[in-house]
């Protein structure tokens, strides 16, 4: 299964990138709010700090579930819950802030920026 990592920057600018085996690897058993060095995704100088994500199914990630299970929790507001009304709460399937192999996309954000700009990491697509 694949995973995707979406890079966030300071200036709004987001970039896509599709993990290879290893770098998922490295990536499995971390938590959201974890710190992860961008030398496993070729990227020199940078870290970066995992924000969240989602399981293959669309499910997101939730900072407040532990483990990497599917859970039910009785929501009222945040991740995975649209606010309604003040009172309004209801039970949503959310997944843990622990990284597996479920896992589909990873949402990051650069906490430290390396010598080379992001921008010659990611190649750029000719329109035609």
């Amino acid at each position: 299964m694949k995973t995707v990592l979406v890079i966030g920057t300071k200036d709004g600018k987001t970039y896509q990138k599709e993990l290879s085996n290893d770098e998922r690897e490295g990536l499995i058993g971390k938590e959201i709010g974890d710190k992860v060095n961008g030398e496993l995704f070729g990227m020199s100088g940078y870290v970066f700090e995992i924000r969240g994500g989602s399981d293959r199914d669309g499910f997101p990630m939730r900072p407040d579930v532990s483990g990497s299970a599917r859970v039910k929790p009785l929501l009222s507001r945040g991740t995975g819950m649209r606010f309604k009304r003040q009172g309004y709460r209801r039970r949503k399937t959310v997944v843990g802030r622990m990284i597996s192999d479920s896992i589909a996309q990873v949402n990051v954000k650069v906490v430290k920026y390396g010598d080379k700009p992001i921008e010659e990491y990611f190649e750029k697509e000719d329109s035609k």
